[in-house]
Protein backbone atom coordinates (compact mmCIF):
# COMPACT_ATOMS: atom_id res chain seq x y z
CA UNK A 1 0.00 0.00 0.00
CA UNK A 2 1.51 3.03 -1.08
CA UNK A 3 2.26 6.11 1.70
CA UNK A 4 0.24 8.77 -0.34
CA UNK A 5 -2.74 5.98 0.19
CA UNK A 6 -2.47 5.77 4.14
CA UNK A 7 -1.59 8.92 4.45
CA UNK A 8 -5.13 9.39 2.59
CA UNK A 9 -6.58 6.60 5.29
CA UNK A 10 -4.45 8.74 8.40
CA UNK A 11 -6.36 12.17 7.26
CA UNK A 12 -9.75 10.15 7.19
CA UNK A 13 -9.63 8.47 10.45
CA UNK A 14 -8.08 11.81 12.19
CA UNK A 15 -11.35 13.94 10.75
CA UNK A 16 -13.82 10.92 12.21
CA UNK A 17 -12.01 11.66 15.55
CA UNK A 18 -12.57 15.87 15.26
CA UNK A 19 -16.23 14.58 14.85
CA UNK A 20 -16.13 12.88 17.91
CA UNK A 21 -14.46 15.71 19.41
CA UNK A 22 -16.11 18.76 18.54
CA UNK A 23 -19.39 17.28 19.10
CA UNK A 24 -19.02 16.49 22.69
CA UNK A 25 -17.27 19.80 23.32
CA UNK A 26 -20.22 21.54 22.46
CA UNK A 27 -22.68 19.33 23.89
CA UNK A 28 -20.82 19.49 27.55
CA UNK A 29 -20.73 22.88 26.91
CA UNK A 30 -24.19 22.91 27.16
CA UNK A 31 -23.38 25.61 23.92
CA UNK A 32 -25.98 23.81 21.26
CA UNK A 33 -29.00 21.23 21.35
CA UNK A 34 -27.81 18.14 19.61
CA UNK A 35 -30.41 18.14 17.13
CA UNK A 36 -29.54 21.87 16.02
CA UNK A 37 -26.07 20.39 16.42
CA UNK A 38 -27.34 17.67 13.21
CA UNK A 39 -29.01 20.13 11.46
CA UNK A 40 -26.24 22.75 11.04
CA UNK A 41 -23.73 19.97 10.56
CA UNK A 42 -25.36 18.48 7.87
CA UNK A 43 -26.78 21.96 6.17
CA UNK A 44 -23.08 23.32 6.75
CA UNK A 45 -21.37 19.83 4.69
CA UNK A 46 -24.20 20.16 2.16
CA UNK A 47 -23.24 23.70 1.37
CA UNK A 48 -19.57 22.90 1.46
CA UNK A 49 -20.31 20.48 -1.27
CA UNK A 50 -22.86 21.30 -3.56
CA UNK A 51 -20.83 23.31 -5.98
CA UNK A 52 -19.72 19.19 -6.55
CA UNK A 53 -23.43 18.33 -8.28
CA UNK A 54 -23.21 21.98 -10.02
CA UNK A 55 -20.02 21.94 -11.88
CA UNK A 56 -20.92 18.35 -12.80
CA UNK A 57 -22.14 18.85 -16.43
CA UNK A 58 -23.69 14.75 -16.88
CA UNK A 59 -26.91 13.87 -15.22
CA UNK A 60 -26.36 13.72 -11.59
CA UNK A 61 -30.03 11.36 -10.68
CA UNK A 62 -28.30 8.07 -11.67
CA UNK A 63 -25.68 9.16 -8.24
CA UNK A 64 -28.37 10.29 -6.10
CA UNK A 65 -29.06 7.48 -3.47
CA UNK A 66 -32.03 8.46 -1.40
CA UNK A 67 -30.94 5.28 1.10
CA UNK A 68 -27.63 6.16 1.72
CA UNK A 69 -28.55 10.17 2.41
CA UNK A 70 -31.10 8.03 5.35
CA UNK A 71 -28.37 6.08 6.67
CA UNK A 72 -26.19 9.28 6.74
CA UNK A 73 -28.58 11.14 8.74
CA UNK A 74 -29.77 8.49 10.76
CA UNK A 75 -26.00 8.26 11.71
CA UNK A 76 -26.00 11.87 12.60
CA UNK A 77 -28.85 12.19 14.56
CA UNK A 78 -28.09 9.48 16.33
CA UNK A 79 -24.32 10.24 16.86
CA UNK A 80 -25.26 13.86 18.46
CA UNK A 81 -28.09 12.38 20.81
CA UNK A 82 -25.77 9.57 22.11
CA UNK A 83 -23.11 12.23 22.88
CA UNK A 84 -24.92 13.79 25.32
CA UNK A 85 -24.32 11.33 27.94
CA UNK A 86 -21.16 10.13 26.88
CA UNK A 87 -17.27 10.40 26.69
CA UNK A 88 -15.70 11.43 23.52
CA UNK A 89 -13.89 8.08 24.13
CA UNK A 90 -16.60 5.82 25.29
CA UNK A 91 -18.93 7.11 22.32
CA UNK A 92 -16.30 6.68 19.60
CA UNK A 93 -15.66 3.12 20.90
CA UNK A 94 -19.21 1.99 20.88
CA UNK A 95 -19.94 4.03 17.59
CA UNK A 96 -17.18 2.09 15.86
CA UNK A 97 -16.83 -1.65 17.87
CA UNK A 98 -20.50 -1.99 15.89
CA UNK A 99 -19.15 -0.79 12.81
CA UNK A 100 -16.25 -3.24 13.30
CA UNK A 101 -18.84 -6.01 13.92
CA UNK A 102 -21.11 -5.51 11.04
CA UNK A 103 -18.77 -5.06 8.55
CA UNK A 104 -16.35 -7.84 9.41
CA UNK A 105 -19.66 -10.02 9.22
CA UNK A 106 -20.73 -8.48 6.16
CA UNK A 107 -17.46 -9.08 4.73
CA UNK A 108 -17.19 -12.74 5.72
CA UNK A 109 -20.63 -13.44 4.08
CA UNK A 110 -19.85 -12.00 0.89
CA UNK A 111 -17.11 -14.91 0.74
CA UNK A 112 -13.88 -12.17 1.98
CA UNK A 113 -11.17 -14.89 3.15
CA UNK A 114 -9.39 -13.95 6.58
CA UNK A 115 -5.87 -15.05 6.56
CA UNK A 116 -4.27 -16.06 9.81
CA UNK A 117 -2.31 -13.09 9.66
CA UNK A 118 -5.04 -11.00 9.18
CA UNK A 119 -7.20 -12.73 11.76
CA UNK A 120 -4.48 -11.99 14.02
CA UNK A 121 -4.39 -8.77 13.35
CA UNK A 122 -8.46 -8.24 13.70
CA UNK A 123 -8.26 -10.09 16.64
CA UNK A 124 -5.38 -7.91 18.36
CA UNK A 125 -7.28 -4.59 17.07
CA UNK A 126 -10.68 -5.64 18.66
CA UNK A 127 -8.50 -6.78 21.82
CA UNK A 128 -7.38 -3.51 21.87
CA UNK A 129 -10.56 -1.59 21.96
CA UNK A 130 -12.22 -4.34 24.39
CA UNK A 131 -9.62 -3.82 26.69
CA UNK A 132 -11.16 0.12 27.55
CA UNK A 133 -13.95 -1.84 28.52
CA UNK A 134 -12.45 -3.97 31.39
CA UNK A 135 -13.69 -2.94 35.15
CA UNK A 136 -12.82 0.32 36.07
CA UNK A 137 -14.20 1.77 32.81
CA UNK A 138 -17.36 3.97 33.45
CA UNK A 139 -20.03 2.22 31.78
CA UNK A 140 -22.32 4.18 29.93
CA UNK A 141 -25.62 4.88 30.54
CA UNK A 142 -27.93 2.37 28.64
CA UNK A 143 -30.38 4.84 26.59
CA UNK A 144 -26.93 6.73 25.00
CA UNK A 145 -25.25 2.82 24.41
CA UNK A 146 -28.32 1.42 22.53
CA UNK A 147 -28.72 4.97 20.38
CA UNK A 148 -24.57 5.10 19.55
CA UNK A 149 -24.78 1.34 18.88
CA UNK A 150 -27.64 2.91 16.33
CA UNK A 151 -25.68 5.11 14.89
CA UNK A 152 -22.82 2.41 14.52
CA UNK A 153 -25.01 0.34 12.45
CA UNK A 154 -26.38 3.28 10.17
CA UNK A 155 -22.68 4.18 9.54
CA UNK A 156 -21.29 0.88 8.75
CA UNK A 157 -24.10 0.76 6.05
CA UNK A 158 -23.32 3.83 4.58
CA UNK A 159 -20.02 3.10 4.43
CA UNK A 160 -20.33 -0.29 2.76
CA UNK A 161 -22.82 1.53 0.23
CA UNK A 162 -19.43 3.94 -0.51
CA UNK A 163 -17.53 0.74 -1.53
CA UNK A 164 -19.44 1.04 -4.58
CA UNK A 165 -19.03 4.77 -5.39
CA UNK A 166 -17.50 5.41 -8.92
CA UNK A 167 -17.42 9.69 -7.68
CA UNK A 168 -16.92 9.70 -4.47
CA UNK A 169 -16.91 13.57 -4.52
CA UNK A 170 -20.88 13.89 -6.15
CA UNK A 171 -22.31 11.01 -4.45
CA UNK A 172 -20.78 12.28 -0.87
CA UNK A 173 -22.44 15.59 -1.78
CA UNK A 174 -25.86 14.10 -3.23
CA UNK A 175 -26.07 12.49 -0.06
CA UNK A 176 -25.60 15.50 2.28
CA UNK A 177 -28.22 17.37 0.25
CA UNK A 178 -30.81 14.56 0.58
CA UNK A 179 -30.11 14.12 4.29
CA UNK A 180 -30.60 18.03 4.88
CA UNK A 181 -34.80 17.50 4.00
CA UNK A 182 -34.97 14.28 5.97
CA UNK A 183 -33.45 15.49 9.40
CA UNK A 184 -35.75 18.77 9.33
CA UNK A 185 -38.38 16.70 8.74
CA UNK A 186 -37.40 14.44 11.88
CA UNK A 187 -36.55 17.70 14.20
CA UNK A 188 -39.73 18.71 15.47
CA UNK A 189 -40.70 15.04 16.64
CA UNK A 190 -37.25 14.71 18.32
CA UNK A 191 -35.98 18.03 19.26
CA UNK A 192 -36.79 18.16 23.44
CA UNK A 193 -35.96 22.29 22.80
CA UNK A 194 -33.69 24.20 20.71
CA UNK A 195 -31.04 25.74 22.35
CA UNK A 196 -27.78 27.61 21.01
CA UNK A 197 -25.03 30.27 21.33
CA UNK A 198 -22.22 31.47 18.62
CA UNK A 199 -19.32 28.44 19.70
CA UNK A 200 -22.04 26.21 19.41
CA UNK A 201 -23.12 27.28 16.11
CA UNK A 202 -19.25 27.41 14.88
CA UNK A 203 -18.44 24.31 16.64
CA UNK A 204 -21.96 22.55 14.19
CA UNK A 205 -20.56 24.20 11.07
CA UNK A 206 -17.20 23.22 11.40
CA UNK A 207 -17.99 19.58 12.31
CA UNK A 208 -20.23 19.52 9.14
CA UNK A 209 -18.35 21.85 6.81
CA UNK A 210 -14.48 20.43 7.40
CA UNK A 211 -14.46 17.01 9.70
CA UNK A 212 -17.44 15.07 8.22
CA UNK A 213 -18.28 16.74 3.95
CA UNK A 214 -14.33 17.02 3.46
CA UNK A 215 -13.74 13.58 5.20
CA UNK A 216 -16.47 11.78 3.89
CA UNK A 217 -15.34 12.30 0.52
CA UNK A 218 -12.18 11.48 0.93
CA UNK A 219 -13.31 8.36 2.71
CA UNK A 220 -15.63 7.19 -0.04
CA UNK A 221 -12.41 7.86 -2.78
CA UNK A 222 -10.80 4.81 -0.86
CA UNK A 223 -13.30 2.50 0.09
CA UNK A 224 -13.31 1.37 -3.59
CA UNK A 225 -10.08 0.04 -2.90
CA UNK A 226 -10.39 -1.68 0.48
CA UNK A 227 -12.27 -4.66 1.64
CA UNK A 228 -14.54 -4.47 3.90
CA UNK A 229 -12.75 -6.41 6.64
CA UNK A 230 -9.79 -3.69 6.38
CA UNK A 231 -12.46 -0.60 6.02
CA UNK A 232 -13.99 -1.86 9.42
CA UNK A 233 -10.61 -2.28 11.03
CA UNK A 234 -8.79 0.87 10.43
CA UNK A 235 -11.56 2.47 11.93
CA UNK A 236 -10.74 1.28 15.07
CA UNK A 237 -8.46 3.80 15.06
CA UNK A 238 -10.74 6.31 15.60
CA UNK A 239 -11.81 5.13 19.54
CA UNK A 240 -8.25 5.99 20.42
CA UNK A 241 -7.41 8.95 18.31
CA UNK A 242 -10.89 10.25 19.72
CA UNK A 243 -9.60 9.06 23.72
CA UNK A 244 -6.64 11.80 23.10
CA UNK A 245 -8.62 14.23 21.73
CA UNK A 246 -10.70 13.94 24.48
CA UNK A 247 -7.67 14.37 26.88
CA UNK A 248 -6.25 17.38 25.07
CA UNK A 249 -8.93 19.36 24.64
CA UNK A 250 -12.02 17.91 27.59
CA UNK A 251 -9.47 17.49 30.15
CA UNK A 252 -10.94 13.46 30.04
CA UNK A 253 -7.71 11.69 32.13
CA UNK A 254 -5.03 9.62 30.45
CA UNK A 255 -4.36 6.25 31.21
CA UNK A 256 -1.54 3.48 31.13
CA UNK A 257 -4.10 1.08 29.52
CA UNK A 258 -5.47 3.76 26.92
CA UNK A 259 -1.79 3.84 26.01
CA UNK A 260 -1.41 0.29 25.83
CA UNK A 261 -4.91 -0.27 24.22
CA UNK A 262 -3.63 2.21 21.38
CA UNK A 263 -0.73 0.59 20.58
CA UNK A 264 -2.50 -3.17 20.43
CA UNK A 265 -5.37 -1.28 17.68
CA UNK A 266 -2.29 0.36 15.73
CA UNK A 267 -0.47 -3.07 15.72
CA UNK A 268 -3.42 -4.69 14.83
CA UNK A 269 -4.20 -2.38 11.80
CA UNK A 270 -1.11 -2.48 10.74
CA UNK A 271 -1.22 -6.33 10.05
CA UNK A 272 -4.83 -6.61 8.61
CA UNK A 273 -3.86 -3.58 6.15
CA UNK A 274 -0.36 -5.05 5.29
CA UNK A 275 -1.88 -7.93 3.61
CA UNK A 276 -2.55 -9.03 1.25
CA UNK A 277 -0.91 -6.32 -1.11
CA UNK A 278 -1.71 -7.36 -4.36
CA UNK A 279 -5.36 -7.20 -3.87
CA UNK A 280 -4.93 -3.64 -2.09
CA UNK A 281 -2.31 -1.85 -4.02
CA UNK A 282 -2.31 1.01 -5.80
Amino acid sequence: MRCSFVFKIVIAMLAFAANSVICRIALRGVHIDPVTFTDLRLISGALVLLPFLIRRKEKVSGLLSLKNALFLMVYATCFSVAYIHLDTGTGALLLFGVVQLTMVVHGVLAGERLSMLRTAGLVLAAGGIGALLLPGAKAPPLSSAVMMAFAGLSWAAYTLAGKNSTDGAVATAGNFLLAVPLVLILTPFISSGVHFDNQGIILAILAGAAASAGAYVLWYSILPHLDSVTASTVQLSVPCLAMLGGVLFLGESLSLRMLLSTVAVLAGIALVIGVPRRKMSL
